[in-house]
């Protein structure tokens, strides 16, 4: 059985609560686009909880929550979520949490990006939320964009990464006249951030073909 949980607004709706209320009965949830911008409230038994990139049906510990292909995903982000919940008891291993190997990592340049368009708009700004993420859908959408399954091959990762900061450069220094980005720096934050969720990546749309064959309930966030 599929289900899905959508919004009519811009948020303030309580999505969160209702997917936490549904995932219950829920075999899976996935969220399938957005990133760390969101803001999903839940209160449960458990406590009142602020998700910015975890499904809201992760207190459901029967249930695999998936970040799926179209998300974009602050993995220092992220690893601070997962943190914050294993410090109130949250056991979040690979059964309860997976990660698409098509979601697209938010790179510390974007968010740079969106601070320095902000700001060179003056008043005229958009009040974005500073977490790069229209900068990082941009990418994605011009094939400029890493994946969490190109960390499955490191030397392959270097070379794109070395084109991908060359290029990226270009807009930073050309246009804002910032500081560059360094590769050396940014492949650090992906071993530092990036590399420890590899245990979660998964093939999305097999998970999900299978788990629907298996007639599975899935909840989409």
């Amino acid at each position: 059985m599929l289900t899905a949980i959508v919004g009519v607004n811009w948020g303030d709706e309580g999505k969160g609560r209702m997917v936490d209320l549904y995932a219950q009965e829920q075999d899976i949830v996935a969220r399938y686009q957005g990133g760390n911008n969101a803001g999903h409230t839940v209160i449960n038994p458990k406590g009142k909880f602020i998700l910015n990139l975890l499904p809201s049906g992760i207190f459901n510990e029967r249930c695999l929550n998936l970040l799926g292909s179209g998300m974009v995903v602050d993995a220092r982000h992220l690893c601070g979520e997962l943190e914050s919940l294993r410090a109130k008891g949250e056991e979040l291993d690979e059964r309860r949490l997976a990660i698409s190997d098509r979601a697209v990592l938010c790179l510390p340049w974007h968010v740079d990006q969106d601070a320095l368009e902000e700001a060179r708009l003056g008043d005229a700004r958009f009040g974005s939320t500073r977490r790069g993420i229209a900068y990082v859908y941009g990418d994605k959408y011009m094939k400029k964009a890493i994946r969490f399954g190109d960390l499955q091959d490191e030397k392959a990762l270097l070379e794109r990464m070395r084109g991908l900061t060359e290029w990226k450069n270009l807009t930073l220094r050309g246009v804002y006249g910032a500081q560059p980005a360094s590769l050396e720096e940014t492949m650090d934050y992906l071993k530092t951030y990036a590399y420890p969720l590899l245990p979660y990546v998964q093939d999305a749309g097999r998970l999900l073909e299978r788990a629907a064959a298996q007639g599975k309930r899935i909840l989409f966030e």
